[in-house]
């Protein structure tokens, strides 16, 4: 009886014992396995961030296709658990005649949609289309699609294939050596504007460095050796302080004005390279300033005018005033200079009414 009961004890301390080891053996082997997953990721991350901008919008497009095949997979397993109200996809029968038949009206024309778009698109040019008609349509001048589509004499025809530019300017297809700086003043521009058209992608964000081969749009962009034909001149500001016509504000610098309102440039861009004082566009309540959220305005002061206006003056070097300080019209708020996302010394001045967002030129007119 003794015998049989030690080697009962015998049989649990073995058991202790291979559980002990098996656990101390499962731990050591997850523990690097961890470091391992831990060190590759740290590699994928890295490169990850290093090459961010240049794969965004692929990996982007990737993940979209990949959560669309899932869904289309796991669809009909859902509706399995609605008895009764299963359908199956394949079975559903085609459009009615009447549609078709709408879709056969020799009179049915092509409408342009209204969307933004992000990228050059082709167009096939229809009976009647001229160059100026085209350009009307897509909402860019009529020497973008000449300088994209190496067209002379304005000569088109029917079936005709022409490319167009989301804005007006040119396209520039990134060579050896090439950057913001260089290629703005190839196509007599402001580099600013190339960053800040929002399809515009970069190597690095925070040095605007360019990937060989890649295809930058250059907004309002003049080919070289070219004469545009609507003559485009540089716009100087009145000086600073100098009253508008309305009597409502006056202008917050003076300098030249680089790039204006558009639909992804919500202001306008005065440069100065004096980088003169910034000065309060009417009087107000400073409701903002300093770097607020680590966004691309860098240092900005934001005035509440109290009659639903409110304008915010962008990338300065100096701040003059703090939240909740009243301000009288005229009053220096700052220094123009080149913090946040910039090129160069410039203001970026903004006018909103009630949440909209105005022209500043319809405003300091």
């Amino acid at each position: 009886m003794d015998d049989s009961f030690e080697k009962f004890l015998d049989f649990l301390t073995e058991i202790k014992t291979f559980f002990a080891e098996f656990s101390s053996y499962l731990i050591k082997n997850l523990h690097l396995s961890f470091l391992r997953f831990e060190e590759g990721k740290g590699i994928f991350v890295t490169a990850l961030y290093r090459q961010r901008g240049k794969y965004a919008r692929r990996l982007m497009h990737t993940g979209m296709a990949g959560l669309a095949a899932l869904g289309i997979m796991i669809a009909p397993v859902i509706a399995q658990e609605f008895p009764g109200r299963n359908v199956n996809p394949w079975e559903i029968s085609s459009a009615p005649a009447v549609l078709s038949a709408v879709a056969d009206d020799p009179g049915t024309i092509t409408l342009v949609s209204d969307k933004v778009r992000d990228k050059t698109i082709e167009y096939t040019v229809q009976p009647g289309d001229t160059v100026s008609s085209v350009a009307q349509k897509f909402g860019v001048d009529e020497d973008t699609i000449r300088w994209q589509n190496d067209l002379t004499k304005d000569r088109i025809k029917e079936g005709q294939v022409l490319e167009i530019l989301p804005v007006t300017g040119i396209s520039h297809k990134v060579q050896k050596g090439d950057t913001v700086y260089s290629i703005a003043k190839r196509y007599d521009t402001s580099p600013q504007a190339i960053v800040d058209f929002p399809y515009n992608s970069f190597v690095n964000d925070e040095t605007f460095e360019l990937a060989i081969g890649q295809v930058v749009v250059v907004p309002d962009g003049v080919k070289p050796a070219e004469r545009p034909t609507a003559p485009r001149t540089r716009q100087i500001t009145p000086d600073a302080g100098t009253v508008v016509a309305s009597g409502n504000f006056v202008w917050p610098t003076g300098g030249t004005i680089t790039q204006r309102f558009v639909w992804y440039h919500k202001g306008i861009d005065i440069a100065n390279r004096a980088a003169p004082n910034v000065l309060a566009a009417d009087s107000g309540t400073v409701v903002g300033a300093g770097w607020l959220d680590g966004y691309g305005y860098g240092n900005r002061v934001i005035i509440d005018h109290g009659n639903g206006f409110r304008t915010l003056y962008a990338h300065l070097s100096q701040i003059y005033v703090v939240p909740g300080q009243t301000v009288v019209r005229g009053n220096a708020i700052g220094r123009m200079g080149s913090t946040g996302r910039s090129t160069g010394i410039h203001l970026h001045f903004e006018v909103i009414q009630n949440g909209a967002y105005l022209n500043p030129l319809n405003v300091l007119r």
